[in-house]
């Protein structure tokens, strides 16, 4: 089992960053691979050039995709499993895991497959795992969950994924208080990557 970590947090000081290391150490003790783009400590680029705006805009798959954008498409196509862990804010993902979907869903591989360009395989699992400081409950209640899902899986994930979930970590104000039931959550989801595993 292949999985990539898509990791967007500016602090190793943080919850998030807690998470990952949690994460990271479940996932490895089933001996499967674990990559993570950490994508503050890549430094990496989340503005488009213009050239890249042209190419995007109008479909011109003969121009160059930058070097950066086509490692993060070979850790793609390496992968069975694809979970990106940020933290909410503002309602979505931090503006440079924003811009990751910007340049690395690139037109030829994410969408409007070229003969020139080899096209993104379909993803086993896609999972959208996020630390937010309200509650799930509260999310839910003012709508801004439901928001969130259909962004992040209706439109960025859309149809490159066979199975896809959002998983929100919620609550982060009074952590003491959920940090059971996320660990709880966190297990859950390696129970289902090993469901997908189990098929591979």
């Amino acid at each position: 089992m292949n999985i990539v970590i898509v990791y967007s947090h500016p602090s190793q000081n943080s919850y998030t960053y807690q998470v990952l290391e949690q994460l990271k150490k479940a996932l490895l003790q089933k001996a499967w691979s674990v990559e993570v783009s950490d994508l503050y400590a890549m430094n990496f680029k989340s503005d488009m050039t213009e050239e890249e705006y042209a190419r995007e805009a109008f479909a011109k798959v003969d121009l160059p995709v930058a070097h950066d954008v086509l490692e993060e498409h070979k850790k793609i196509q390496r992968a069975d499993c694809i979970i990106f862990l940020y933290p909410v804010w503002w309602s979505d993902c931090p503006a440079k895991l924003k811009g990751w979907f910007d340049r690395v869903l690139t037109v030829g591989f994410a969408y409007k497959p070229s003969d020139n360009v080899p096209g993104m395989k379909t993803i086993k699992y896609g999972v959208a795992l996020c630390t937010a400081g309200y509650t799930s409950a509260f999310l839910n209640e003012i709508g801004i969950a439901q928001s969130m899902e259909n962004v992040m899986l209706n439109d960025r994930f859309g149809k490159r994924f066979e199975h896809k979930e959002m998983i929100i970590l919620g609550g982060t104000l009074d952590l003491e208080s959920v940090r059971h039931q996320h660990a709880d959550q966190i297990r859950e989801l390696i129970d289902k990557i090993e469901v997908v595993s189990a098929r591979l």
